[in-house]
């Protein structure tokens, strides 16, 4: 039987344990953001239209929306290491079978699977980041666990990207299975073996379900980062028919976001430290000011880098989200780390499709601005709903 091992003491350590989570978070973005770029060459490989192998990254974010709060449930009291360990075998094991998919269906198939651990693994490292946080840090301890994914989105997609159109897009799979199994090594060596501090139960994680300030808080992901993804689904659109440009600059847009995204992260995640509500109230209100200057700006390259590089500082809002959600709710925390999961798909489904609506309308690409700025503004109402909530029930007196 292995014996405990004590909660980190030291900076060193807890540094340690968070760059390990991250690399998990990073592979995660990889294996998600990765497969828009080479939808092409999925398509030449198989013989299939576009919208087929769409399907591929549909079956992600299904796998993802049913895995989370299965794994996150059913691993609820499991010592955080070991569930850690079982969502990177699962991560190493579906990206490489991926990689060596012989059909669009098998790809599929590989993908759902491939989206089953990522919920769970975000929700126990996130949880894990939290408990070893000093006092006042765990919201940005937490953000430093989810800067993986943002840092994957400047340098990891980019890269895979090259290595997919000169190579094959089966290495930048399979490249993500491989770096799976060095972080499941690294969190084997590094992550502490320790018991939970808040033992569950299913009564206690069903619990969170009735509670109306968490369906409120989740509103803020569900209609307002639908924004945020409607308009980083067209930005290529709106570079090439808008703006006029030369089609690398799609890829400076990207880093931009990417940029923006890691810095917002950070930045909102110390804010957050202080008040979480705040924070999030008047970060809604500035992407509803940039969503209407992102019409505007996309006759200009260099606004529209500006523009798409503060929209992207909004993905800050994940981990606000998250802490508001823990505050709000005591218990059930594995619960809840599923349905944030859950509400960012979601909101990666509404998002795209309202303004693909708008488009099929005769709307620009541009014009996809005013659409997120509407969800935007759905997402500073159901905040003002949790605002006053949390103010009735003394939470921001008790933050400020």
């Amino acid at each position: 039987m292995t014996a405990n091992v004590a909660p980190p003491s030291n900076q060193l350590n807890r540094t340690a344990i968070l760059i390990v989570l991250a690399l998990g978070t990073f592979i995660l973005g990889l294996s998600e953001f990765s497969m828009m770029p080479m939808l092409p060459l999925i398509s030449e490989t198989f013989g299939s239209t576009p919208s087929q192998s769409g399907y591929a990254i549909s079956a992600y974010a299904l796998g993802v929306v049913v895995g989370a709060p299965i794994l996150m449930l059913t691993t609820a009291n499991m010592r955080k290491r070991k569930a850690l360990l079982i969502f990177l075998s699962l991560m190493c094991i579906s990206n490489s079978l991926s990689a060596f998919a012989t059909s669009l269906e098998q790809l599929v198939l590989f993908r759902f699977l491939s989206g089953l651990p990522h919920g769970a693994y975000f929700g126990a490292a996130i949880l894990l980041a939290s408990e070893i946080a000093p006092a006042g840090k765990r919201a940005s301890f937490m953000s430093k666990v989810f800067m993986g994914l943002t840092i994957a989105t400047i340098v990891g997609v980019p890269v895979v990207t090259l290595v997919g159109q000169n190579l094959s897009w089966r290495y930048c799979l399979a490249g993500a299975g491989v770096l799976a199994f060095i972080a499941f090594i690294f969190v084997y060596k590094v992550v502490p073996n320790i018991e939970n501090t808040k033992p569950s139960n299913l009564l206690n994680e069903f619990g969170v379900l009735k509670n109306k300030l968490v369906w409120s808080i989740l509103g803020i992901v569900i209609i307002g980062f639908g924004g945020v993804f409607c308009i980083y689904t067209y930005v290529a659109d709106t570079i090439l028919e808008v703006t006029e440009t030369a089609p690398y600059t799609i890829s400076i847009a990207m880093v931009m976001f990417g940029i923006g995204s890691t810095l917002g992260n950070y930045v909102l995640g110390k804010a957050a430290d202080k008040s979480a509500i705040k924070t999030t109230g008047l970060v809604l209100v500035c992407t509803i000011v940039f969503a209407f200057a992102y019409v505007t700006a996309s006759y200009n390259i260099w606004l529209l880098y500006g523009v798409i590089f503060f929209i992207g500082c909004s993905l800050g809002l994940a981990t606000l989200v998250q802490t508001l959600l823990m505050d709000v709710s005591p218990n059930g925390h594995a619960m809840i780390g599923a349905l944030v999961q859950c509400a960012f798909n979601v909101a990666n489904a509404i998002g795209p499709w309202v303004g693909g609506i708008a488009i099929a309308q005769g709307a620009a690409p541009n014009q996809t601005g005013y659409v997120a700025a509407a969800l935007f503004v759905g997402g500073f109402i159901m905040w003002l709903l949790s605002y006053l909530q949390m103010s009735n029930k003394s939470f921001v007196a008790k933050e400020a």
